[in-house]
């Protein structure tokens, strides 16, 4: 049985719960498709969170990595293309509020997904759950735990499978927030097996 390191991340600025928390917390220690999970919550911190992510790795020796993000906003779940060398944004849950600053400095400009996203893409839609790949991971959390993965595994693992996948607001926070659309935890979750679940 291969090993999926799936993580997520906790609330942050006014998000007040995260699905990507909730998905992971009950993924872990279950067997999707070919893979057993082993799931991981991340801090929304510039400074810390990339470490976890590679200290993750080293612990558990996954066969495959995908990091899980919220983007309040968007109405599909989007496994992102690429991640990009800058840490930007709005302000993490330390109060760090980066502007214009590398990621890795001896890092490449990007990297892009090591995952196979287009499938994943195709078998969501092809289970009736709207998808797309996604071009910009911006230049928040998300993109700063995707880079460090990838960025780990140009330099150690090739052949691992890393990257990331952006899904939608759940109904518990469209009720906080209002106008935001938003999936049932139960079709996130299913996103996310399905996803998985074209692993080789």
């Amino acid at each position: 049985m291969k090993k999926l390191l799936l993580t997520g991340f906790e609330p942050f600025l006014d998000y007040t719960v995260n699905p990507t928390m909730k998905i992971v917390e009950e993924l872990d220690g279950t067997t999707v498709g070919n893979y057993r999970i082993v799931g991981k919550i991340m801090a929304v911190d510039f400074n810390s969170s990339g470490a976890a992510l590679l200290r993750f790795i080293d612990d558990e020796e996954p066969d495959a990595v995908i990091s899980l993000g919220l983007a309040a906003g968007r109405y599909k779940i989007t496994p992102e293309r690429i991640a990009i060398n800058v840490k930007d944004g709005d302000v993490d849950n330390e109060g760090h509020k980066p502007v214009d600053e590398p990621i890795r400095e001896e890092g490449e400009p990007a990297y892009l997904s090591a995952l196979p996203i287009r499938r994943m893409v195709d078998s969501l839609i092809a289970h009736g759950l709207p998808a797309d790949i996604s071009n910009t991971a911006g230049a928040y959390l998300c993109n700063n735990v995707m880079y460090e993965g990838l960025h780990y595994a140009k330099k150690n693992k090739p052949d691992l499978p890393t990257g990331f996948i952006h899904i939608p607001a759940s109904h518990e926070l469209a009720i906080q927030h209002g106008r935001i659309p938003s999936w049932s935890h139960e079709d996130l979750l299913r996103g996310v097996r399905i996803c998985i679940e074209t692993l080789d």
